[in-house]
């Protein structure tokens, strides 16, 4: 067996990984990347067998869409995609650095892979992903969990076949952790997770530093890809049959900024929005310092993009709003809302919050639980505050107590609970047109417009098409209806 304090070190240093510049990974060196999908795939041919890889995600959308990557470069490399780590010749590990508890149960599970490649000696697993992006956790791989054979930050995922190879032939540990951002790479393979559904990141990283983010310092500042790419790939999309398409990025409202072809976010959607065909158009994520009523008005004129906007608010008191370093505050943040409500009365809006940041006071909390009672969220991501390392916020004094925090949390989704639930009542009794996507046990499965989640009887015959759903009654999370005829 391979000696696994061996590794190969690229780029790993501190201090350079946000550089503004973006470079487009050209043309050649994507296909070099190609070849030797196509070496490896020979390899296994070779073998006498085909193998397995097995991908495991944490963490948001745009690593749902990076997985989705990794899994088109592994088919191209001859692999089948597995639904267990067991067996799997190749193991990818796609990391979250948003909280403590997502970083925790990703060491907890590298950590018993231990076992699984004492019973599979030649297995490899890979570590990607944003906790990847972060120097002291790739010293943490390296020294403490000698079995994982290859790390790369999200930069570097583009590389994956040109890594996958030289673990297989140089018998090498390797980490690939060069932190100079700003890459954009058109063309690589994609494994879709689902037929219907689909995820197109338009583009990369983050320029806002909210103080206790840690997404800027792994995923870089901020690039988009150029247009003409995204139509193209959407243009794909839609002649494949997909139905609900979401473009990504950490800010899409900032999308174009970088370009100088003349084009907003704004003027990205309306274009894809004019494409033709039967589907939905959604995106995420928006901050609200940058989202524009020339947005909100491009959402009403366009059928086809959802009157759905998922807009964070983080907090509610100014004071904590601008220790955030969140750059608006509550009055321009409600402005919004009411624009928004304005041009679109049926508008569905969802938000993220955070309880107990450093700091925040009873009077402070409670000016949060009066705008989720103004603004009336259909639904919120909640969390209570967790320090990232290499933030502002992880060293600021935060003397209040675990328990009340907790407290807080509860009080807040109680609020909330109680809002979503009055707002689902509404729905009762109403006729809307919903988007089947599935089966959960006995019901089928649906998405209305707004993305709300509708539980209803029917064949499976109708997974995949756009019906009519009469509404006739609901939960605080989901509705329940019924084929309209």
């Amino acid at each position: 067996m391979e000696n696994s304090r061996a590794y190969i070190e690229i780029g790993l240093s501190e201090g350079t990984f946000l550089e503004r510049h973006t470079t487009v990974i050209s043309q050649p060196e994507l296909d070099r990347q190609a070849a030797i999908c196509r070496e490896i795939a020979s390899y296994w041919k070779a073998e006498g067998r085909t193998p397995l890889a097995f991908v495991d995600t944490y963490g948001c959308q745009q690593n749902e869409a990076d997985s989705e990557r990794i899994r088109g470069m592994l088919l191209e490399c001859g692999y089948r995609m597995s639904d267990t780590e067991e067996g799997a010749d190749c193991i990818v590990i796609n990391t979250c650095a948003i909280r403590e508890h997502a970083e925790t149960r990703v060491y907890g599970n590298v950590g018993a892979l231990v076992h699984t490649k004492n019973r599979h000696p030649t297995q490899k697993i890979f570590l990607c992903g944003c906790m990847m992006g972060q120097p002291t956790v790739v010293e943490k791989i390296k020294h403490s969990y000698h079995h994982v054979d290859g790390v790369f930050n999200p930069h570097q995922l583009w590389r994956f076949p040109e890594l996958l190879q030289s673990v297989l032939t140089r018998r090498k540990r390797i980490f690939a952790v060069d932190d100079s951002a700003g890459n954009i790479a058109e063309g690589i393979p994609v494994v879709r997770a689902s037929k219907l559904k689909a995820w197109v990141s338009i583009m990369y990283g983050c320029n806002n530093f909210c103080s206790y983010c840690i997404v800027p310092y792994v995923r870089g500042r901020e690039r988009s890809r150029r247009p003409e790419e995204i139509i193209e790939e959407v243009k794909g999309l839609i002649a494949a049959g997909y139905k609900d398409i979401t473009v990504l990025g950490q800010n899409v409202n900032s999308y174009g900024k970088d370009l100088d072809c003349g084009v907003d976010f704004a003027d990205l959607m309306a274009s894809l929005a004019e494409l033709p065909g039967g589907f939905w158009l959604r995106f995420m994520t928006s901050h609200p310092k940058d989202a524009s009523h020339k947005l909100f008005d491009t959402i009403a004129s366009h059928d086809k993009i959802c009157n759905q906007f998922h807009l964070p608010f983080q907090s509610g008191n100014d004071r904590v709003l601008k220790t955030m370093n969140r750059h608006y505050d509550r009055a321009q943040y409600l402005e919004l809302v009411d624009y928004g409500r304005k041009v679109m009365p049926n508008l569905v809006l969802t938000s993220d919050v955070i309880v107990g940041f450093p700091g925040e006071t009873e009077e402070e909390f409670e000016d949060t639980i009066s705008l989720i009672e103004q603004v009336r969220y259909d639904a919120l991501f909640t969390f209570i505050f967790s320090p990232r390392g290499g933030t502002p916020a992880a060293k600021m004094e935060d003397p209040t107590p675990k328990e009340e925090k907790n407290r807080r949390f509860d009080k807040l989704c109680n609020v909330q609970n109680r809002i979503s639930l009055e707002i689902h009542q509404a729905y009762v009794g109403k006729t809307m047109r919903v988007l089947v996507d599935g089966r959960d046990g006995e019901n089928l499965t649906a998405r209305t417009e707004g993305g709300r989640l509708v539980r209803l009887p029917g064949d499976d015959s109708l997974i995949g098409q756009f019906i009519d759903a009469k509404i006739t009654g609901c939960t605080t999370w989901s509705l329940v209806g019924e084929v309209f005829d």
